[in-house]
C-alpha cells in the first residue's frame, strides 16, 4: 500500500486534515493535555479541549500554536504525530507527502519550524503554502486567471487578507486580531463591567450565541455563570448582543482598517475586478454575526461568506494536492 498525500490546515484553534481521495477526515481543536509531573501527553484534540480550565494543578491543557505560528515546538510535533498516526495514512514502506498552510507574513525561521514539525511527524516531502491563497482556492475562486480576487481569512490566531491574481498574492496583510482576540475582549469586558471572571470556553460560547459586530442587527440574551471577583462565589448574569457589539468594536475595526489598506495598495485594474466579484470571507471568524454586512458597508464592495468557511483551507489543500506535481518547486523544502 502506498502512502496517501495529506493536506494540513494547522490552525491556532483547530487542526483540519485532508487525505487525498478521502476528503477532510479530521477536524479537532489544537489542544494537548499534558501531565507536568511525568511530561506525558494525556489527551489530544477534542478530549483535551474538554479539559481546558477544568484540570488539577499537575495537568495543563496547552494550545501549542499562538497567533498562527508554533509557540511550543515539541508539543506541536506530538499533536501532529498523534493525528497522523490516528489516520493511518502511512504506507507499508512509504511516507505521505504533506502540504501545510501558514500565515502570509511569518518569518523564514517560523516557516522552517512548521516544515520540520511536519517532517518529524512523518512527512516524506513537505510543501508550504500561504493560507489566504489556499483558502481562496478552497472557497471556489479561480485565482489562476489574470483578474483580481480578494479573500479575508479570519481564523483563531490570525486574520489573513489578500488580493490574488494569476495564481499568486499581489498584496496581503496578516494581523494577530482574530477569533481568540474576540474571546479575550469579551472576557475582559465582563470582568471589567460585571466584576465576574469567566473562562475562555464561556467567552467563545457568548460570541457564537449572542455576539454580533453590526449595530442593532441582533437582539439576543444569554445567562452566563462565572466567579464573582469581590465575593469569590459563583454568580449568574444576563448579557445581550448590544454589549458584545461594543466589546468587539475595536478589534473588528482593526480588521476593517487592514482590509482597507490592502485595497489601497491594490492596482486599479484589480480593484475594478473586486468591485465586480466581491470579497470572499473564510475561516471560523466569517461566521461571526454581522461581519459580512459591516465589511460590505465599510469597504464599499460586495462581501460573501464562503460555503463552509471553516473548511476552506483544508479543501484548498486537497485541490492543491491533486496538482502537487505542478506546484512551484520553490515551496519544496
Amino acid at each position: 500500500m502506498l502512502a496517501r498525500d495529506i493536506g494540513i490546515d494547522l490552525g491556532t484553534a483547530n487542526v483540519l486534515i485532508y487525505v487525498k481521495g478521502k476528503g477532510i477526515v479530521l477536524n479537532e481543536p489544537s489542544v494537548v493535555a499534558i501531565d507536568l509531573n511525568t511530561n506525558k501527553v494525556l489527551a489530544v484534540g477534542e478530549e483535551a479541549r474538554r479539559m481546558v480550565g477544568r484540570t488539577p494543578g499537575n495537568i495543563v491543557a496547552i494550545r501549542p500554536l499562538k497567533d498562527g505560528v508554533i509557540a511550543d515546538f515539541a508539543v506541536t510535533e506530538q499533536m501532529l504525530k498523534y493525528f497522523i498516526n490516528k489516520l493511518n495514512v502511512k504506507g507499508f514502506l512509504s511516507k505521505p507527502r504533506i502540504l501545510i498552510c501558514c500565515p502570509t507574513n511569518i518569518t523564514s525561521v517560523e516557516q522552517k519550524a512548521i516544515s520540520e514539525v511536519a517532517e518529524k511527524s512523518g512527512g516524506k516531502k513537505v510543501y508550504l503554502e500561504e493560507e489566504p491563497k489556499v483558502a481562496a482556492i478552497g472557497a471556489g475562486m479561480d485565482i489562476f486567471q489574470p483578474s483580481g480576487n480578494m479573500v479575508i481569512d479570519i481564523g483563531g490566531g490570525t486574520s489573513d487578507i489578500a488580493v490574488l491574481s494569476m495564481g499568486d498574492i499581489v498584496t496581503s496583510a496578516s494581523i494577530k486580531t482574530a477569533g481568540d482576540k474576540f474571546d479575550f475582549e469579551i472576557l475582559q469586558y465582563i470582568k471589567k463591567k460585571y466584576k465576574l471572571l469567566i473562562g475562555e470556553r464561556t467567552a467563545e460560547s457568548i460570541k457564537i450565541n449572542v455576539g454580533t459586530v453590526f449595530e442593532n442587527s441582533r437582539n439576543e440574551e444569554m445567562d452566563i455563570r462565572g466567579r464573582d471577583l469581590v465575593s469569590g462565589l459563583p454568580r449568574t448574569i444576563t448579557i445581550n448582543s448590544a454589549e458584545i457589539e461594543s466589546a468587539l468594536r475595536e478589534s473588528v475595526a482593526v480588521i476593517v482598517q487592514t482590509a482597507k489598506s490592502v485595497l489601497e495598495k491594490t492596482p486599479p485594474e484589480l480593484s475594478a475586478d473586486i468591485i465586480d466579484r466581491g470579497v470572499i470571507l473564510t475561516g471560523g471568524g466569517a461566521l461571526l454575526h454581522g461581519i459580512d454586512t459591516l465589511l460590505a458597508e465599510e469597504l464599499k464592495v460586495p462581501v460573501f461568506i464562503a460555503d463552509n468557511p471553516m473548511d476552506c483551507v483544508a479543501v484548498g489543500t486537497g485541490i492543491m494536492l491533486d496538482n502537487i506535481d505542478k506546484i512551484d518547486r520553490r515551496s519544496l523544502i
